[in-house]
């Protein structure tokens, strides 16, 4: 299968001035990333998760990718408990389990995305 990519919000450079929208971001503008089976959400702070989420299922969807899995980290489980949480209400998520010992454990989520 081809690889897709899609824009995922960048952060901004440490020489951007501090009153810009996201002035702790390193980066100046969207990263583009191959839309894969797996992301690694260990790159985005706690409060970029939901977007990133968001349009990570979307570019999935849109790629034909109907299993992903998420890594999030085992740590407290803070990020764990984000994207459930984003999970359990997204509609086209049909699914969703930690994923198996040797893809992550609880340090991962499998999720299966409706086909509709």
């Amino acid at each position: 299968m081809g690889r897709v990519q899609a824009m995922i919000p960048r952060r901004k450079q440490p020489e951007q001035p501090p009153d810009t929208e996201d002035s702790d971001s390193p980066f100046a503008g969207p990263v583009v990333v191959p839309i894969e089976d797996s992301i690694d959400l260990h790159a985005f702070s706690p409060k970029e998760i939901p977007s990133v989420v968001e349009e990570y299922i979307a570019q999935c969807i849109q790629a034909g990718i109907y299993e992903v899995r998420i890594i999030h980290g085992r740590g407290k489980g803070v990020q764990r408990r984000i994207v459930q949480s984003i999970l359990e209400k997204h509609p086209r998520v049909s699914s969703f389990k930690d994923a198996p010992a040797e893809a992550g454990g609880w340090g991962a989520t499998v999720v299966e995305l409706r086909r509709c």
